[in-house]
């Protein structure tokens, strides 16, 4: 099941506001091995956002990562499988600085993923951010589907409101756990919320 989501995100293709990272051989295995770590360490816990960020996930094909936290993070996972992460670039992204701020040196790794998997960028503008239209949260949901399939997590929890009306949408009957974004003043409210998740719990 692996393989053929990496197949069908490798074959979507790049236009002149959306960017596949995915298309690129490195950045596809570097998702290729999160997703291993995770099979083999009993994760359940979903998190999405929206959609990678031209500082991060664009980079590296993991979500909610970027360049410097592969290389500088103390995580357990990046010693088990940051030196075979290939990176073009390596710069810092404040989510992801966070993110991994808050999981420390060996919380629980979250099945992490976003609403839209690839870049939406303004036109011709690779180097920007925007929101994802409906159209692409729509196509997302597909994608989406198959990493619940593979991991079948048992907390669904979303990284701001887009996050969380795409998991409301796909999983009517199931509890959506919402945690605020850390950009805009947030970050005290999103690492509030990520406690709550963890219910305190290292592991």
């Amino acid at each position: 099941m692996l393989d053929h989501l990496l197949k069908i995100l490798s074959e979507r293709k790049s236009s002149e506001i959306v960017f596949n990272q995915y298309q690129d051989k490195d950045i596809r295995n570097n998702l290729r091995l999160y997703f291993g770590y995770l099979m083999r360490n009993n994760h359940d816990i979903l998190l999405i956002g929206e959609a990678p960020g031209y500082r991060g996930c664009r980079l590296t094909g993991i979500p909610f990562t970027s360049g410097a936290v592969v290389k500088n993070h103390p995580h357990k996972i990046f010693k088990e499988i940051g030196n075979e992460i290939k990176l073009h670039q390596v710069v810092s992204e404040n989510t992801a600085t966070i993110l991994w701020d808050f999981l420390g040196h060996n919380r629980r790794v979250p099945i992490l993923w976003n609403a839209f998997p690839f870049h939406p960028h303004k036109q011709d503008m690779l180097e920007s951010n925007r929101k994802p239209d409906v159209q692409e949260l729509e196509e997302g949901k597909e994608y989406l589907k198959i990493v619940y399939d593979i991991f079948k997590p048992k907390k669904l929890c979303a990284v701001g409101r887009v996050g969380e009306s795409t998991l409301r949408e796909l999983f009517p009957n199931k509890e959506i756990i919402y945690v605020r974004h850390p950009s805009r003043g947030g970050k005290q409210d999103f690492i509030n919320g990520m406690l709550k998740i963890y219910d305190n719990h290292i592991a």
